[in-house]
C-alpha cells in the first residue's frame, strides 16, 4: 500500500526531524568557520583603519598576535 503523506517536502515526522538536525549541525559549523575567519582576517589586517591609516594599527596587531602567542 502506498503511504498517504500530506506534507509538502513528503518526509514522514521522523525524516523531517532527522533532516532538520542535521541541516542545524551543519549551519552552526558553517557559522563558526565563517567566524573564525573573520577573525582571523581582522587580525591580519583591520577594516576599519586609524587616522594615520592601516601603519598606525601595526602596533595594536603586534600586541594582539604576541598575546594569543
Amino acid at each position: 500500500m502506498a503511504e498517504n503523506k500530506s506534507t509538502l517536502s513528503g518526509l514522514t515526522p521522523g525524516e523531517a526531524q532527522e533532516f532538520h538536525a542535521l541541516f542545524m549541525q551543519s549551519t552552526i559549523a558553517y557559522v563558526l568557520v565563517a567566524v573564525v575567519a573573520h577573525i582571523l582576517v581582522w587580525l591580519w589586517r583591520p577594516w576599519f583603519p586609524g587616522p594615520k591609516g592601516y601603519a598606525a594599527l601595526e602596533s595594536t596587531v603586534t600586541t594582539i598576535t604576541s598575546m594569543l602567542a
